[in-house]
């Protein structure tokens, strides 16, 4: 019997679904990180663990999957290809975690997958064909992601601070709580994208002229991401991640924003009988 295997994997968790050929869902299983550009290892321990609880109470050997894996890193091939020779299943497809969320959002359908979270990745879905874009991290991508809102409100309290930009009551409170100039470019160099992250809501849920003016351009810079993907179409929308409703709240009026229809996991499932 043919058993398909479908694995969402981020940087904090994976999760496992095992199901039949008519994608009923035999069991489901949990466990650690699953990112495979920043632990192989790991996100292998992860995988099998999770896999070996959906398998939990059946017969199912692990070499009889079919399996489409969603990972965070999946964009870096040389990982991919090391995760690949050591996964033990039948048949593997490995993707971006991108990719199993925006199937799962879509399902069959046609259209525009944003993922707003702390990075960003954008996904379009034309026939049954999905190619995604940008995830490359906030360092060299990620428009519009939480830790990009959080890196320019950063980098605007300097310039602020510098007589550059207009100081407003946001700048101050952020210079007075990171200890000034000094207190800012220590915690720039040591900081996890998560943690530029959190600064994020304090620009989404903010009337200050600099919250404003940033998130705006934020808004802007979307809103162009989203209309070249739509090539002259009318696709719609779906957003995905924390961000998601609030640049949904600013573009809403442009295309038809849906609900995702389903999960990640759910993308990936779907994956995994497509292959057969």
């Amino acid at each position: 019997m043919v058993v398909f295997l479908g694995i969402d994997g981020g940087g904090t968790g994976c999760r496992a679904a095992v199901a039949d050929s008519a994608g009923t869902i035999l069991g489901l299983g949990a466990a650690g990180p699953a990112n495979v550009n920043t632990d192989v290892t790991g996100t292998f321990a992860n995988i099998m663990t999770a896999t070996r609880q959906a398998l939990s109470g059946h017969t199912i050997a692990e070499t009889d999957l079919v399996a489409v894996l969603g990972l965070a890193g999946a964009n870096i091939s040389a990982a991919v290809d090391h995760l690949h020779q050591m996964l033990p299943f039948a048949r593997t497809r490995i993707v971006t975690d991108a990719v199993t969320a925006a199937r799962g959002a879509l399902g069959g359908a046609d259209g525009i997958v944003a993922a707003m979270g702390t990075g960003s990745v954008f996904a379009v879905q034309r026939a049954g064909v999905m190619r995604q874009f940008g995830g490359r991290g906030f360092v060299l991508g990620d428009q519009g992601s939480g830790a990009v809102l959080g890196r320019t409100l950063l980098a605007e309290a300097l310039r602020a601070d510098d007589g550059f930009a207009p100081m407003t009551p946001l700048l101050v409170e952020v210079l007075g709580e990171f200890g000034g100039i000094e207190g800012i470019i220590t915690f720039g160099f040591r900081a996890k994208p998560a943690e530029f992250a959190a600064l994020a809501p304090r620009i989404v849920q903010s009337d200050d002229p600099a919250a404003r003016r940033i998130f705006e351009d934020a808004v802007k810079e979307v809103r162009g991401i989203v209309e070249t993907l739509q090539a002259g179409d009318r696709l719609p929308l779906v957003f995905l991640g924390g961000l998601g409703p609030s640049y949904a709240r600013h573009l809403g009026e442009l295309w038809e924003i849906r609900a995702p229809l389903g999960s990640g996991l759910d993308g990936a499932v779907r994956l995994a009988l497509e292959e057969a």
